[in-house]
Protein backbone atom coordinates (compact mmCIF):
# COMPACT_ATOMS: atom_id res chain seq x y z
CA UNK A 1 0.00 0.00 0.00
CA UNK A 2 1.37 3.40 -0.92
CA UNK A 3 1.94 6.22 1.57
CA UNK A 4 -0.92 8.23 0.04
CA UNK A 5 -3.29 5.30 0.48
CA UNK A 6 -2.21 4.98 4.10
CA UNK A 7 -2.89 8.64 4.70
CA UNK A 8 -6.34 8.29 3.09
CA UNK A 9 -7.21 5.80 5.80
CA UNK A 10 -6.53 8.23 8.63
CA UNK A 11 -7.62 11.49 7.02
CA UNK A 12 -10.88 12.05 5.15
CA UNK A 13 -11.77 15.32 3.43
CA UNK A 14 -14.87 17.35 4.32
CA UNK A 15 -16.49 16.21 1.06
CA UNK A 16 -15.70 12.59 1.91
CA UNK A 17 -17.12 12.96 5.41
CA UNK A 18 -20.34 14.33 3.92
CA UNK A 19 -20.76 11.15 1.88
CA UNK A 20 -19.91 8.99 4.89
CA UNK A 21 -22.63 10.74 6.93
CA UNK A 22 -25.15 10.17 4.14
CA UNK A 23 -24.43 6.44 4.05
CA UNK A 24 -23.92 5.46 7.70
CA UNK A 25 -27.08 3.80 8.99
CA UNK A 26 -28.83 4.24 5.64
CA UNK A 27 -29.73 1.81 2.84
CA UNK A 28 -27.18 1.41 0.02
CA UNK A 29 -27.21 4.29 -2.45
CA UNK A 30 -26.21 4.76 -6.05
CA UNK A 31 -23.98 7.43 -7.55
CA UNK A 32 -27.13 9.17 -8.82
CA UNK A 33 -28.61 9.18 -5.30
CA UNK A 34 -25.45 10.75 -3.90
CA UNK A 35 -25.23 13.34 -6.69
CA UNK A 36 -28.77 14.40 -5.86
CA UNK A 37 -28.08 14.53 -2.12
CA UNK A 38 -24.81 16.45 -2.36
CA UNK A 39 -25.50 18.66 -5.36
CA UNK A 40 -22.02 18.16 -6.82
CA UNK A 41 -20.83 16.67 -10.09
CA UNK A 42 -20.63 12.99 -10.97
CA UNK A 43 -16.85 13.29 -11.28
CA UNK A 44 -16.51 14.75 -7.78
CA UNK A 45 -18.79 12.13 -6.21
CA UNK A 46 -17.05 9.29 -8.04
CA UNK A 47 -13.60 10.44 -6.91
CA UNK A 48 -14.75 10.60 -3.29
CA UNK A 49 -16.40 7.19 -3.49
CA UNK A 50 -13.29 5.57 -4.95
CA UNK A 51 -11.12 7.04 -2.18
CA UNK A 52 -13.52 5.95 0.55
CA UNK A 53 -13.81 2.43 -0.86
CA UNK A 54 -10.02 2.21 -1.11
CA UNK A 55 -9.65 3.36 2.50
CA UNK A 56 -12.17 0.76 3.71
CA UNK A 57 -14.92 3.15 4.78
CA UNK A 58 -17.37 2.13 2.06
CA UNK A 59 -18.31 -1.10 0.30
CA UNK A 60 -19.36 -1.26 -3.35
CA UNK A 61 -21.47 -3.98 -4.91
CA UNK A 62 -22.92 -4.34 -8.36
CA UNK A 63 -26.65 -4.72 -8.85
CA UNK A 64 -27.86 -6.16 -12.15
CA UNK A 65 -31.20 -4.73 -13.19
CA UNK A 66 -33.94 -6.73 -14.87
CA UNK A 67 -34.25 -6.42 -18.61
CA UNK A 68 -31.43 -4.94 -20.65
CA UNK A 69 -30.53 -2.06 -18.32
CA UNK A 70 -26.93 -1.48 -17.39
CA UNK A 71 -25.74 -2.77 -13.97
CA UNK A 72 -25.33 -0.12 -11.30
CA UNK A 73 -23.08 0.24 -8.28
CA UNK A 74 -24.53 0.45 -4.79
CA UNK A 75 -22.50 1.96 -1.95
CA UNK A 76 -22.86 1.28 1.76
CA UNK A 77 -20.89 2.28 4.85
CA UNK A 78 -18.64 -0.18 6.71
CA UNK A 79 -18.12 -0.47 10.46
CA UNK A 80 -14.91 1.53 9.95
CA UNK A 81 -17.03 4.46 8.74
CA UNK A 82 -19.13 4.27 11.87
CA UNK A 83 -16.01 4.34 14.02
CA UNK A 84 -14.68 7.26 11.96
CA UNK A 85 -17.76 9.33 12.80
CA UNK A 86 -17.37 8.64 16.49
CA UNK A 87 -13.59 8.84 16.78
CA UNK A 88 -13.83 11.45 19.54
CA UNK A 89 -16.21 9.21 21.50
CA UNK A 90 -13.74 6.34 21.16
CA UNK A 91 -11.07 8.52 22.76
CA UNK A 92 -13.40 8.95 25.73
CA UNK A 93 -14.77 5.42 25.81
CA UNK A 94 -11.57 3.35 25.76
CA UNK A 95 -9.85 5.18 28.64
CA UNK A 96 -13.10 4.90 30.64
CA UNK A 97 -13.25 1.16 29.98
CA UNK A 98 -9.61 0.70 30.94
CA UNK A 99 -10.04 2.70 34.17
CA UNK A 100 -13.02 0.51 35.03
CA UNK A 101 -10.96 -2.64 34.41
CA UNK A 102 -8.18 -1.40 36.70
CA UNK A 103 -10.68 -0.39 39.38
CA UNK A 104 -12.81 -3.53 39.34
CA UNK A 105 -10.08 -6.14 38.82
CA UNK A 106 -7.11 -7.25 40.88
CA UNK A 107 -3.64 -7.23 39.31
CA UNK A 108 -3.78 -10.91 38.39
CA UNK A 109 -7.00 -10.39 36.44
CA UNK A 110 -5.63 -7.27 34.73
CA UNK A 111 -2.57 -9.26 33.65
CA UNK A 112 -4.84 -11.98 32.27
CA UNK A 113 -6.80 -9.37 30.28
CA UNK A 114 -3.57 -7.89 28.90
CA UNK A 115 -2.36 -11.35 27.88
CA UNK A 116 -5.64 -12.10 26.08
CA UNK A 117 -5.67 -8.77 24.23
CA UNK A 118 -2.02 -9.21 23.25
CA UNK A 119 -2.67 -12.74 22.01
CA UNK A 120 -5.65 -11.60 19.92
CA UNK A 121 -3.67 -8.78 18.29
CA UNK A 122 -0.67 -11.04 17.72
CA UNK A 123 -2.85 -13.60 15.92
CA UNK A 124 -3.99 -10.86 13.52
CA UNK A 125 -0.44 -9.95 12.49
CA UNK A 126 1.11 -13.42 12.74
CA UNK A 127 -1.28 -14.71 10.06
CA UNK A 128 0.19 -12.19 7.59
CA UNK A 129 3.88 -12.83 8.26
CA UNK A 130 5.88 -15.34 6.24
CA UNK A 131 9.46 -14.87 7.48
CA UNK A 132 11.21 -17.34 9.78
CA UNK A 133 14.00 -15.21 11.30
CA UNK A 134 12.93 -13.04 14.26
CA UNK A 135 14.55 -9.89 12.87
CA UNK A 136 12.82 -10.33 9.50
CA UNK A 137 9.52 -11.09 11.20
CA UNK A 138 9.89 -7.87 13.19
CA UNK A 139 10.52 -5.89 10.03
CA UNK A 140 7.49 -7.44 8.32
CA UNK A 141 5.32 -6.63 11.32
CA UNK A 142 6.46 -3.01 11.23
CA UNK A 143 5.54 -2.84 7.55
CA UNK A 144 2.03 -4.06 8.42
CA UNK A 145 1.70 -1.43 11.13
CA UNK A 146 2.83 1.29 8.72
CA UNK A 147 0.17 0.18 6.25
CA UNK A 148 -2.38 0.70 9.04
CA UNK A 149 -1.16 4.27 9.55
CA UNK A 150 1.19 3.80 12.53
CA UNK A 151 4.08 6.28 12.47
CA UNK A 152 7.37 4.48 13.04
CA UNK A 153 10.85 4.00 11.71
CA UNK A 154 13.39 1.19 12.04
CA UNK A 155 17.13 1.67 12.72
CA UNK A 156 20.03 -0.69 13.23
CA UNK A 157 21.95 -0.66 16.50
CA UNK A 158 25.72 -0.93 16.75
CA UNK A 159 25.58 -4.73 16.53
CA UNK A 160 23.38 -4.78 13.43
CA UNK A 161 20.16 -5.53 15.32
CA UNK A 162 16.90 -3.75 14.60
CA UNK A 163 15.51 -0.98 16.80
CA UNK A 164 11.88 0.03 16.22
CA UNK A 165 10.86 3.57 17.13
CA UNK A 166 7.05 3.83 17.39
CA UNK A 167 6.25 7.52 17.06
CA UNK A 168 2.48 7.05 17.39
CA UNK A 169 0.70 4.88 19.93
CA UNK A 170 -2.86 3.45 19.80
CA UNK A 171 -2.87 3.10 23.60
CA UNK A 172 -1.82 6.65 24.50
CA UNK A 173 -5.30 7.68 25.71
CA UNK A 174 -5.44 4.60 27.97
CA UNK A 175 -2.11 5.19 29.70
CA UNK A 176 -2.12 5.44 33.49
CA UNK A 177 0.62 5.50 36.10
CA UNK A 178 1.12 1.73 36.32
CA UNK A 179 1.81 1.60 32.57
CA UNK A 180 -0.02 -1.73 32.42
CA UNK A 181 -1.58 -1.10 29.01
CA UNK A 182 1.91 -0.60 27.51
CA UNK A 183 2.51 -4.30 28.14
CA UNK A 184 0.06 -5.07 25.31
CA UNK A 185 2.48 -3.72 22.69
CA UNK A 186 5.46 -5.57 24.12
CA UNK A 187 3.73 -8.92 24.60
CA UNK A 188 2.18 -8.71 21.13
CA UNK A 189 5.61 -8.17 19.53
CA UNK A 190 7.11 -11.08 21.46
CA UNK A 191 4.39 -13.42 20.21
CA UNK A 192 4.61 -12.28 16.59
CA UNK A 193 8.41 -12.17 16.40
CA UNK A 194 8.96 -15.37 18.35
CA UNK A 195 11.84 -13.89 20.35
CA UNK A 196 12.50 -11.82 23.44
CA UNK A 197 11.61 -8.26 22.50
CA UNK A 198 12.59 -5.57 25.03
CA UNK A 199 11.57 -1.93 25.38
CA UNK A 200 14.63 0.28 25.08
CA UNK A 201 12.95 3.70 25.50
CA UNK A 202 9.62 5.03 26.77
CA UNK A 203 7.86 8.29 25.95
CA UNK A 204 6.46 8.35 29.48
CA UNK A 205 10.00 8.45 30.87
CA UNK A 206 11.14 11.39 28.76
CA UNK A 207 12.04 9.75 25.43
CA UNK A 208 10.56 11.20 22.20
CA UNK A 209 8.81 7.89 21.56
CA UNK A 210 8.73 4.26 22.66
CA UNK A 211 11.43 2.05 21.15
CA UNK A 212 11.76 -1.72 20.98
CA UNK A 213 14.46 -4.20 20.00
CA UNK A 214 15.05 -7.93 19.95
CA UNK A 215 17.27 -8.93 22.86
CA UNK A 216 20.84 -9.35 21.65
CA UNK A 217 20.98 -13.07 22.31
CA UNK A 218 18.13 -13.62 19.80
CA UNK A 219 18.58 -10.67 17.48
CA UNK A 220 19.88 -12.58 14.47
CA UNK A 221 18.88 -16.14 15.18
CA UNK A 222 17.55 -18.19 12.26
Amino acid sequence: MSESATLDQVSVSAAGMRIVRLLVGAPPQTVADLIKATGVTRTAVTEQLNELVGAGYLERRTERLSGRGRPRHLYSATDAALMLLFASNQRLLMPAVWRAVNTACDRKTVDRIIAEVSHSLAAHYRAQITAKRPDTRLRQMMELLQEEGVLLHVDEDGDGGLVVHKRSCPFISMYEETGAVCCVDLQMMKEVVGANVVQTACRHKGAPCCSFAIASTNGRSS
